[in-house]
């Protein structure tokens, strides 16, 4: 179902006439009240006049996480404080938080494209949505609860519950939908299997999940232990939230709202735009926000634009799943490695649970990779794994080949790694500074 069918379906070019108009306007805006901005287009040179095309965005400056953890808390809104109706903030597990606010206009906005994401998997005023993402000063709990709200759904917040108790609600309530990040629908499967209980008993039908990079393998996993459809959606705290691109029923990209978004994909090094299909770095512009606008801010997350028209009728252009972040990105031997990628592998592997972290130390200056892989409980009684020595040979010659990594291969008992809870699972842990 298309929730808003005079943006998804616009005319290509009239999509970009009104993207144009938007973004001017919120140069002016930023121009006007958000000194940073004052100060980059100044030094830059920048009339705003002379923007009057998409191609023109090159000329714009970037937006960095730097410069807006230096405008904390509310340096970088660009609305009085009395205008903000609701602030979130980023976790600050990298540094100073990031400060992100709403006005009222924001939040119906806001409602509204998370209405788009729901009705494009599906969900309507019939389904009883249970979201277990948390209810924080993160975006996504809140966020997907008002706009399955706006869109007339019932909303169970299970925000916090254990893993048990999550099962229970589900089957009491007769949840339709589960809305989480997919490590933690990977959870809710091994607890049904540990129970012995069969998924079908359940009324779940669809899944939504994001807030972390999650593979094509990890899709058909959660589907066929869980016995639902999952859908892939994108959104951004310092954006938005969740709402910016979404899947549809066809899953072939993602479809970003580009009646309030200007996407572009760069070269993370050179910061030059890549053509469609080339694979970099996504950089977004806001052009509806009022609070808390953007101008190319780089998201470090790594995608590409797709090519072509979708079947289901939007012409709204399409991402890529995200496959990693720049921040993530593992570099050995001049190999860029992404989590995502040893996910993929792992689930070739027979007698391992799809729970691993990767620990990166320092060993005579150079970077040395454990790789913490839980295994499952019948993990030796596998005919063809004839010893855990030889399992971690297998592994380590696909990850050479594959990927040109050498790591240390540790297996552990199952349920010793960190489990997802509905945040973002920590699947990288750096002590190289250390």
């Amino acid at each position: 179902m298309i929730y808003s069918r005079e943006y998804e379906t616009m005319l290509r070019e009239d999509l970009e006439q009104l993207q144009v108009e938007r973004l001017q306007m919120t140069l002016h805006q930023v121009y006007r009240n958000v000194s940073f901005y004052k100060h980059l287009f100044d030094d830059r040179k920048i009339e705003i006049e002379e923007i009057k095309s998409l191609k023109d965005l090159e000329k714009l400056p970037f937006t960095a996480k730097e410069n807006l953890r230096q405008s904390y808390p509310y340096e970088a809104f660009a609305v009085p404080l009395r205008d903000i109706v609701r602030i979130h903030s980023t976790s600050g597990t990298t540094g100073t938080p990031i400060v992100i606010g709403y006005t009222k206009n924001d939040l119906n906005m806001w409602s509204s494209l998370v209405g788009r994401v729901l009705s494009s998997v599906g969900i309507d005023s019939n389904d009883l949505v249970q979201i277990a993402f948390d209810y924080s000063q993160s975006t996504g709990g809140l966020g997907f609860h008002y706009g399955a709200e706006k869109l007339g759904a019932s909303v169970i917040p299970a925000s916090g519950e254990e893993v048990m108790k999550q099962i229970r609600i589900m089957k009491d309530y007769r949840s339709s939908a589960l809305i989480s990040t997919p490590g933690y629908a990977l959870h809710i499967a091994s607890a049904l299997e540990k129970m012995g209980m069969d998924p079908q008993e359940l009324n779940l039908s669809i899944g939504l999940f994001g807030a972390e990079p999650w593979s094509e393998k990890t899709r058909t996993e959660i589907e066929s232990r869980l016995k639902i459809k999952a859908y892939d959606n994108y959104g951004l705290s310092e954006i938005l939230g969740p709402g910016v691109a979404y899947e549809c029923e066809h899953r072939c990209g993602m479809h970003v709202s580009e009646d309030h978004f200007i996407i572009e994909v760069i070269d993370p090094d050179t910061l030059k735009p890549l053509p469609e299909g080339q694979e970099g770095e996504l950089v977004f512009t806001t052009i509806t926000k009022q609070a808390f606008p953007l101008i190319r801010y780089r998201t470090g997350d790594i995608s590409k634009i797709i090519s072509g028209t979708c079947s289901c009728g939007r012409t709204l252009r399409r991402i890529e799943r995200i496959s990693g972040r720049i921040d993530d990105m593992i570099i050995v031997d001049g190999n860029n490695i992404f989590p995502s990628q040893i996910e993929a592998l792992l689930f070739e592997m027979e007698g391992v649970e799809p729970h691993f972290q990767i620990l990166l130390t320092r060993n005579e200056g150079l970077t040395a990779v454990e790789l913490m892989i839980e295994v499952t409980p019948d993990f030796f009684s596998f005919d063809e794994i004839k010893s855990a020595e030889n399992f971690k040979k297998q592994l380590s010659d696909l990850l050479s080949t594959r990927l040109g990594l050498r790591a240390k291969i540790t297996l552990k008992e199952p349920n010793s790694l960190e489990r997802s809870s509905g945040k973002k699972l920590k699947r990288v842990i750096d002590l190289r500074e250390e």
